[in-house]
């Protein structure tokens, strides 16, 4: 909590934590000790508990640090679970924070949130959900950003990434189950349908691609793939995650042919590439680094074909966004050493 001076406003205050390189750029709320208090009456865990530490200067998180970083953050305790949640995801190892703390590329966690808790603190999966406007989106994801600059380091000044991104402000969406045709995520990674889960990818900003002319799938996908395949995304060089978000319409041509969500995540996997021919035209091309893809890849036949998706555990398929709209979201993952966590977490 900031040592502020009591007879100075709040406005000092907000100045004050512009002075340091404490904020996003954005206003912060002063986390006086009253508002501290008064965020931690959103858990039932202690001020003290150790959530684990935050790369790279691997300093101590605790619930107290949490309820800090929320109140400057313009959160409400009752959010305070799904961060916790979240927190718990980024800090896993295998998702490699401190790998995407210290890139010079762009990339940040995507929190994905299933379950009945997300609905009931407002946590938007509908239209408009990757943009502006959502308090619950805005403040989880912005906490969790000001989490990893003040407690593990990694503000702008002293960040290795290249051109930054506007994701990294905040990153944070529900799935919107209500409107899609089949399971949530949570249970495509074998949680209990309606159990409180978050899925923390590490991945791009959201490409969008849109196609109002066609239904049938065979045509549907191919604007998604192309986008899948991209040469200036991770996923055309190294075996890593990938994340597409289908609007509720585009989900419904797929399967009102008929088509499961494990059909539309075979059909993606199975059509999203390039050859051999194609990917030495540019782009991240060696020929050394084939031993980064998991499918054996020959790089002297051109026709090799080489899947955007290696694993197929790697690609999130989820439903997102409102109706009307024939749009989806590729979002690109950032190399082979992250694997996207989920976590359970108590409301």
């Amino acid at each position: 909590m900031a040592n502020l001076d009591p007879n100075g406003s709040f406005y000092d205050a907000i100045e004050f934590f512009y002075s340091k390189p404490w904020s996003d750029g954005m206003p912060v709320i002063p986390p006086t000790q009253e508002r501290v208090e008064w965020m931690l009456r959103g858990t039932q865990h202690p001020a003290n508990e150790e959530i684990g530490l935050v790369p790279p200067n691997f300093e101590p998180l605790t619930v107290q640090r949490i309820a800090e970083h929320a109140v400057m953050a313009g959160a409400l305790p009752e959010y305070m679970p799904a961060i916790l949640g979240a927190m718990r995801a980024i800090l896993t190892e295998k998702l490699n924070m401190h790998g995407v703390q210290t890139t010079i590329h762009g990339a940040a966690p995507l929190l994905i949130f299933n379950g009945p808790y997300a609905k009931k603190i407002g946590i938007n999966g509908d239209r408009g959900c990757f943009g502006p406007g959502f308090r619950a989106n805005t403040t989880i994801g912005r906490t969790v950003r000001l989490i990893l600059y003040n407690v593990g380091g990694g503000f702008p000044a002293a960040s290795f990434s290249c051109i930054g991104s506007p994701i990294r402000y905040a990153y944070c969406v529900a799935e919107n189950e209500d409107d899609s045709p089949w399971e949530p995520l949570s249970v495509t990674r074998g949680f209990e349908a309606g159990e409180n889960v978050v899925t923390a990818v590490q991945c791009d900003a959201p490409q969008l691609v849109h196609d109002d002319a066609n239904d049938d799938p065979e045509r549907l996908h191919v604007a998604i793939t192309d986008c899948m395949a991209n040469f200036g995304g991770m996923n055309a060089w190294r075996a890593t995650d990938l994340v597409v978000a289908l609007a509720p319409d585009i989900a419904d041509n797929f399967a009102n042919a008929g088509m499961s969500k494990a059909d539309v995540h075979a059909l993606l996997s199975r059509k999203a590439g390039r050859t051999v021919g194609e990917l030495k035209k540019g782009g991240l091309w060696r020929e050394e680094r084939i031993n980064r893809y998991v499918t054996k890849v020959d790089p002297h036949d051109d026709h090799c074909w080489v899947p955007t998706i290696q694993e197929p555990s790697r690609l999130f398929l989820i439903v997102a966004g409102g109706r009307p709209g024939a749009t989806a979201g590729v979002m690109h993952g950032w190399n082979e050493t992250t694997r996207g966590v989920s976590v359970s977490f108590d409301a």
